[in-house]
């Protein structure tokens, strides 16, 4: 008999103990709706019958209807689907610790008012002591909004044609910045732009000069570009957005700016994000001329982009607390990474799973370093054990290639080795 006409019928699911406990939960709509998109997958062959509670109970969110913790097996290290840096322990624990009443906004020695974030802030100024203030908002973009409208607003912004990129789910730099009420003028070509183009672009009407590092693409061959050092003999302030977030150099991505390197090479501010290879929660970083930034702190603007408590607890325990797992990812040991595959490969294969070893390549991700590949290890399964993995309890998300499905434990922590087997073996 096919095997999709023994869709179990939705009242026998639903009985399933663990459901029945989700409904109480969660309520019979969502259980229902989880059941339901279960069952279609029978009817399209994609999903066994006999699976279908197990399936139902893995879609459904976690206990606070939240969402689900999920093992990272792309061997993208900020893979931006997934949330891009997962926290340290330490930014966990800050973030427990931050979520009831804290003293965000309080000297407990004096009981008065203090400034808001004021160690999470100290942290980032200790950090990167080449800025003369540092200021914090939601993300990335939201720093660069913030800028052009207090500084550019109604004039110009300088910004080379090969720099104006698109940042993600379709938003272009461009738009960001004239929805801002700024202009832009655009220099140079997409693959040339030198400093004279910058020179004679520069007007009464300058706000300042854009840098824009494009992280998330290269152009190579007959190229050229104006560098921070060249710009900042320019009498306009010069605005650099390194993007990914390094706060000093990285030796293993040398094509990576860095906060501390450009702003010793003159910009007057640094715009970065803080969840990506810093390591931390979704945060825009903005760092450089005290005056500049003070400027943009005191805006309205400033309010509405401002960051709340548990990002700043968690920006806190990434600066000042021990490496991060994105740094962890990116320096992982091959002997290790291929000690551990292997002996995950020796439990599936005792138990009669078709896995095998293959050599791979990790990258970087989240928009940052396109061309640095990490030398990787995979497991690779049958194509069809995707689906399962996904939808397990512990979800195991891995990458698709050439009819096989990869797992790159070099995200996955080895503590949750286990984990990985034990999902491998369910849906097996």
């Amino acid at each position: 008999m096919d095997p999709r006409r023994r869709v179990p019928r939705t009242d026998v699911v639903l009985a399933d103990p663990r459901l029945r406990d989700a409904a109480g939960r969660l309520g019979r709509a969502a259980v229902k709706a989880a059941v339901a998109a279960a069952q279609q997958l029978v009817r399209d062959g994609a999903l066994a019958p006999e699976t279908v509670a197990d399936a139902a109970v893995a879609a459904l969110p976690g206990t606070a209807g939240g969402l689900r913790p999920v093992l990272n097996a792309t061997g993208v290290v900020l893979h931006t689907n997934l949330g891009r840096a997962p926290l340290s322990a330490a930014a966990r624990e800050a973030i427990v610790a931050a979520a009831g009443n804290t003293d965000v906004e309080m000297d407990l020695a004096t009981g008065r008012r203090a400034k808001r974030g004021r160690t999470a802030l100290a942290a980032l100024r200790e950090a990167v002591p080449d800025a003369g203030d540092v200021h914090v908002v939601n993300n990335g973009a939201a720093a660069l909004v913030l800028a052009a409208t207090v500084l550019a607003a109604g004039k110009e912004i300088i910004v080379s044609r090969g720099e104006m990129v698109e940042i993600g789910d379709g938003f272009r730099l461009p738009e960001l910045l004239e929805s801002t009420g700024a202009r832009l003028r655009e220099v140079g070509t997409t693959n040339r732009t030198s400093l004279k183009d910058y020179e004679r672009a520069v007007n009464a009407d300058t706000g300042f000069v854009l840098k824009v590092h494009p992280s998330n693409f290269s152009i190579t061959g007959f190229t050229s570009e104006a560098t921070i050092k060249q710009l900042s003999a320019l009498d306009v302030p010069v605005v650099a957005d390194i993007g990914s977030g390094l706060l000093e150099p990285e030796p293993l991505l040398p094509g990576e700016p860095d906060a501390a390197t450009t702003l010793r090479d003159g910009a007057d501010l640094v715009i970065a994000s803080g969840d990506k290879l810093l390591g931390g929660p979704q945060a825009g970083l903005i760092l450089g001329d005290a005056a500049l930034v003070e400027r943009l702190r005191r805006s309205p603007l400033a309010r509405a982009l401002r960051v709340d408590k548990l990002t700043l607890a968690a920006l806190q325990a990434t600066i000042s607390g021990p490496e991060t797992p994105v740094r962890e990812a990116l320096h992982l040991d091959p002997e290790v990474l291929h000690r551990r595959t292997l002996g995950v490969l020796q439990q599936l294969e005792e138990k009669g799973i078709p896995v095998t070893m293959v050599e791979s390549v990790a990258v970087v991700g989240g928009g940052g370093a396109p061309d640095v590949e990490l030398p990787s290890w995979s497991l690779a399964l049958p194509e069809a054990y995707a689906m399962g993995l996904r939808t397990a309890a512990t979800p195991v998300v891995g990458r698709l290639a050439a009819g096989r499905l990869l797992l790159d434990l070099r995200c996955v922590p080895e503590r949750c080795d286990g984990d990985l087997v034990a999902a491998v073996l369910a849906v097996a």
